[in-house]
């Protein structure tokens, strides 16, 4: 007869630990009679006190009370915040070692998950890890008669009122000041997302690294904004290169934060970015990485490991506004774009006229449903790039990817698991991975993207 085994803490415990790892959410991890325990904002060589705040068969989560022994890779947060805010997780965490432990996530994903024991490249990092996000959604709420406009906190919808975030364009923080301020001293209805009553949902600021050009969209739970001319005014005169405001219309009881009705309350809907010597137009509902310094090293990675000697047929998977296709167009023959979200596929149009690109063409509808049809039809593609959202790709795609047997496939990912996931399938079904090559794209978070070159075997 088996014996269950005890689980040898409890919840509100007490327990002296010594941290000898992270996980892939940035945890300190440690272990008290063989049991894990993950303690946040602990660092591996942290000795601490730290009470039990909740227990699950295989796990306990606890909480630093005290800090015994200080691990060497320890560093104080630069902001105030940090810890009580569930946007960064690594601030503590010297930059060099962010590095190093994204390097040691994608491989133990890799290994643990996808059974691939291969070489992770180091993370290529950034020369300044501040101040690096172009794009800021943040909710608005109301605590004793007071606007708060900041994030959550982590695992919570109690926003932490912030005045700057050290990882947002600046210009990004003065919009969410301005109109913070603007609501509060124009008394517009605050939306509450437990009574589903209310007006002013989220503030999304948008800026661009290349052209200054700032987009600025509200986010209402109805039609009508009282004030808006007042709040136009504000915004106006106090932010440089304004470009636009829109309201986004959401009445939905949803965690989405845009809705699918617009009005553009001043300018244009749309700012123009630029990535190398492409030009995108961004709307407020336009995907495009939040980290504009990276993206050109991600992409041209992509590029890289795309090894296009201008004769071949690409398929970009999941394309967005056309990012990566128009990046990769003049080195290949043809480039086929599949996107799910129809406005982003006209987006990638415009995006393609802008730029005087004819050789691309963009098909909106699910990967997983398109691709197979496509491939009926006799599309047929030597390279294919892939950038899907954290669920990874369905596996009725990597299915037709398999039977196609594509040269090259360029698998860019957010998600270390799924990724993981993927590659079994794909390396059980002809392919070998050749390189993988992590890139920071969120400094300071427990995330990191990812860019694999995997080829057909000989």
């Amino acid at each position: 007869m088996k014996i269950k085994k005890e689980i040898p803490v409890f919840k509100g415990q007490q327990l002296e630990i010594v941290i000898d790892g992270l996980n892939h959410q940035g945890e300190g991890v440690g272990r008290h009679e063989e049991f894990t325990v993950f303690v946040p904002q602990a660092l591996p060589g942290d000795k601490v006190i730290a009470r039990v705040i909740s227990v699950q068969k295989s796990y306990a989560r606890a909480l630093v009370e005290k800090l015994l022994n200080t691990s060497p890779q320890r560093v104080v947060a630069v902001c105030e915040h940090f810890g009580q805010c569930g946007g960064c997780q690594l601030q503590h965490l010297d930059y060099a070692e962010q590095l190093k432990y994204k390097q040691r996530v994608v491989y133990d994903a890799l290994k643990r998950i996808g059974g691939l024991d291969v070489t992770v490249l180091p993370t290529i990092g950034m020369a300044n890890p501040w101040h690096y996000r172009n794009k800021a959604q943040v909710p608005i709420g109301m605590s004793s008669g007071k606007v708060q406009a900041g994030f959550f906190e982590k695992g919570s919808h109690k926003i932490v009122d912030l005045n700057s975030c050290h990882i947002q364009h600046p210009v990004n923080d003065q919009v969410v000041h301005i109109v913070r301020k603007q609501l509060q001293e124009l008394k517009i209805p605050i939306y509450n997302e437990k009574e589903h009553r209310g007006l002013v949902r989220h503030i999304v600021a948008r800026t661009s690294f290349a052209t200054a050009e700032v987009l600025v969209t509200i986010v209402t739970n109805g039609r009508e904004l009282p004030q808006a001319q007042k709040l136009i005014t504000a915004l106006r005169a106090n932010i440089n290169n304004l470009v636009g405001i829109v309201q986004s219309i959401n009445t939905r009881r949803v965690n989405v934060i845009l809705g699918e009705e617009e009005k553009t309350l001043w300018g244009r809907p749309y700012l123009i970015e630029k990535i190398g010597s492409l030009t995108y137009r961004l709307s407020p509902r336009s995907f495009f990485q939040v980290n504009s310094q990276q993206t050109e090293i991600l992409y041209q990675k992509a590029k890289e490991y795309a090894a296009l000697q201008g004769q071949e047929i690409v398929f970009d998977l999941y394309c967005g506004i056309g990012t990566i296709a128009l990046y990769v167009a003049d080195a290949a023959a043809k480039v086929v774009g599949v996107e799910i979200v129809e406005a982003a596929v006209e987006d990638a149009k415009q995006n393609a006229k802008l730029n005087g690109i004819s050789n691309v063409e963009f098909h909106a509808g699910a990967a997983e449903e398109l691709v197979p049809k496509l491939y009926q039809q006799g599309y047929k593609a030597d390279v294919v790039l892939v950038d899907p959202l954290r669920k990874g790709c369905d596996e009725k795609l990597l299915k037709t990817i398999a039977s196609m047997q594509p040269e090259r496939l360029v698998y860019i990912s957010r998600n270390p698991a799924t990724l993981a996931r993927d590659l079994k399938y794909l390396t059980a079904h002809g392919f070998t991975v050749v390189k993988v090559q992590p890139v920071d794209m969120f400094p300071h978070t427990a995330h990191v993207e990812c860019v694999m070159w995997i080829q057909k075997k000989k």
